[in-house]
């Protein structure tokens, strides 16, 4: 059977800048933009073109270098804001406009102070004016993870008719379960009339730490586009990481689900977007992070020693790492002693082997991690002979 392709929109530049000192300047952005078109993403969102001239000037110069991504640039329903992101991508040459409006209770009578008819007027204009500029217009029903969904589709109806191309139903509070995102996706893949004329795409946030898995369950029920940053950064507990969501795809073939995107680019990618916003990547970060392909425990290296797929569902090198790494701690067992040993040149035959794990053993008591500069020590004191 075919795979359907999903659609990659990656936002480290928008939703993801807008972490607390993680400020990126123009060329930071520039740099960033070019490594995400070479990764394979189908949609850069550029930035918020009305926040700030700073602002404006690097969504003008994303959309003027690219040559193969949508770029993107995000407004308010606020005739101003589209305006000026349309000035902004006038350059791109594939143009599009994410505008939108809260749909959720909380937010339409708590934060906009209106009401249902007043939001839904809001978004019919704020869209059609965006068609009037650019043909690709995304429109964005903030906080739709808590918004009625007979209501939602109402207003996804209304925005289809007025022009809009793609629906992005944000969880944006990171509040939902996975079941109940992909049933909101479902109900509005079956009850909005026009539904064949947009794509339905996932914004969630990781406020409970479930954004990658309501991705999935909203691709699962008819989303096309994933919305996503690199290494999840964001707004408070970060976004759906991209990285996370394209993996999974790629590893359960069942799903019938593709993307573009160049796995091999994907610790590459990781660490540039670290480096240029001063945001550590966490050790056990899946995918990317520094343990992703790092065993200490003597039972999985002996595992992976022998056969990687034990206890490695991903071989390193398919996203751009150098290999698995075997970690000597006082958790290792000889079979990850003898590998290290083998890998700088001791082949010791099994009493000499002994010798050196009862004093590897010690010496891993003393210390977090025996490196190998504390091996050949090691080999030296004790005197042992290397075969071969």
């Amino acid at each position: 059977m075919a795979t359907q392709k999903i659609q990659i929109f990656d936002t480290t530049l928008r939703d993801g800048e807008q972490v607390p000192g993680c400020k990126l300047n123009q060329q930071e952005k520039l740099v960033i933009a070019r490594q995400l078109e070479a990764l394979g993403v189908d949609v850069i969102e550029a930035g918020f073109p009305v926040s700030s001239p700073g602002d404006f000037a690097a969504v003008a110069a994303i959309a003027a270098q690219t040559k193969e991504a949508t770029v993107c640039g995000l407004t308010r329903a606020v005739e101003n804001d589209i305006r000026v992101a349309a000035d902004a991508l006038r350059s791109a040459r594939r143009p599009r406009i994410h505008t939108g409006i809260g749909t959720s209770d909380l937010h339409i009578f708590q934060k906009l102070r209106t009401t249902q008819e007043d939001v839904m007027q809001r978004a019919v204009a704020a869209t059609k004016l965006a068609k009037s500029f650019v043909e690709d217009v995304e429109f964005y029903a903030e906080d739709a993870g808590r918004t009625d969904n007979e209501f939602l589709a109402r207003v996804c109806e209304a925005v289809i008719a007025a022009g809009a191309t793609v629906l992005n139903i944000p969880d944006t509070t990171g509040y939902c379960l996975p079941h109940e995102y992909g049933a909101k996706i479902k109900y509005l893949y079956e009850n909005v009339k026009g539904i064949d004329r947009a794509i339905l795409s996932t914004h969630c946030h990781n406020d409970l730490g479930l954004a990658t898995a309501n991705s999935i369950a909203g691709v699962s029920n008819g989303a096309r586009q994933i919305e996503c940053t690199i290494n999840g950064v964001g707004e408070r507990a970060g976004n759906t990481a991209l990285e996370e969501v394209v993996l999974i795809l790629r590893q359960h073939p069942t799903l019938n689900l593709h993307t573009d995107v160049n796995t091999r680019l994907l610790t590459e990618t990781s660490a540039l977007v670290s480096h240029l916003m001063s945001m550590p990547v966490q050790a056990n970060k899946a995918i990317v992070g520094a343990n992703a392909f790092a065993h200490s425990s003597g039972i999985h290296q002996d595992g992976v020693i022998k056969c990687r797929e034990t206890y490695e569902i991903i071989d390193p090198k398919e996203v751009g790492a150098v290999d698995s790494t075997i970690v000597l701690t006082a958790r290792s067992g000889r079979a990850a002693l003898a590998y290290r040993l083998q890998k700088l040149g001791y082949n010791l035959e099994r009493p000499a082997l002994n010798t050196a794990y009862a004093s590897f053993l010690q010496l891993a008591d003393r210390q977090r991690e025996v490196i190998d500069n504390d091996l050949h020590i090691l080999i030296e004191q004790e005197k042992l002979v290397a075969v071969g």
